[in-house]
């Protein structure tokens, strides 16, 4: 994985970086040296935070031109912005449906192009896009979060041979069972089909996920090492997925 020190110099952006998941990515890219900015409804303090709805092209564009104004072109960015969903297909109605889609793809694309001409002027980029183990595994009462994160990986393995060209590498993590806010108030509203501690017996690693393991993974990924791995999509799941 990525030694400290190994972003220097390079300006790192991170959706969702308020929280779970987006705030661990943060956290460690600033301990490996890069300058890091979240961009999240509610900023995180521990990085650059700038408020920005993904959904909204105009935030997204304000929120990087002050990135850029602090720290120069951005040059990597994860997207871990996102939101869930839990409601049986016959009842979603179609703005939850949209809503859902909106956050965790439309606002993939809007980042992405929003990024684009720093790494192309560059030369290089790294692009990671946090999907979900669901859309392997699929999950009930989630067809929005889950038809959302699945367009997220074919999205990613379309960037990728298309910027490859231009220096500009594009994965997709898609986390399995983690730790995180999002999944204790699903935990209780009763909506995992189980505990956490029951979906820990059926893992074979025997432990939840933490964000710090998600982290350690799109540390790698935006690294100069991992500059021959694009259009993949690498599981962090303890094994629930293979």
């Amino acid at each position: 994985m990525s030694a400290p020190g190994k972003g220097a110099g390079r300006t790192a952006v991170v959706t969702g970086g308020g929280s779970g998941i987006g705030k661990a990515v943060c956290e460690r890219l600033s301990a490996d040296g890069y300058r890091v900015a979240a961009l999240d409804l509610n900023p995180a303090a521990a990085a650059f935070g700038q408020a920005a709805d993904v959904t909204d092209r105009a935030q997204v564009d304000k929120a990087l031109e002050t990135v850029r104004e602090h720290f120069g072109p951005v040059t990597v960015l994860v997207n871990a912005a996102g939101m869930d969903g839990f409601k049986r297909f016959a009842d979603l109605s179609f703005e939850s449906w949209q809503r859902v889609i909106d956050v965790n793809l439309n606002g993939v694309f809007h980042c992405v192009q929003a990024v684009l001409p720093d790494m192309t002027a560059a030369g290089w980029g790294r692009i990671v896009n946090i999907s979900s183990s669901s859309a392997h595994s699929g999950q009930q009462y989630m067809a929005h979060y889950v038809s959302a994160k699945s367009a997220v990986n074919g999205l990613t393995k379309a960037l990728a041979l298309e910027l490859g060209p231009a220096g500009i590498t594009v994965n997709a993590v898609p986390p399995g069972f983690i730790d995180t806010p999002m999944l204790r108030k699903a935990e209780g509203r009763g909506l995992l089909g189980g505990t956490v501690d029951d979906h820990i017996a059926r893992t074979p690693v025997r432990r939840v996920g933490r964000p710090e393991d998600i982290a350690a993974t799109c540390a790698f990924l935006v690294s100069e090492e991992a500059g021959y791995i694009t259009g993949q999509i690498v599981g962090v799941n303890g094994g629930r997925n293979t």
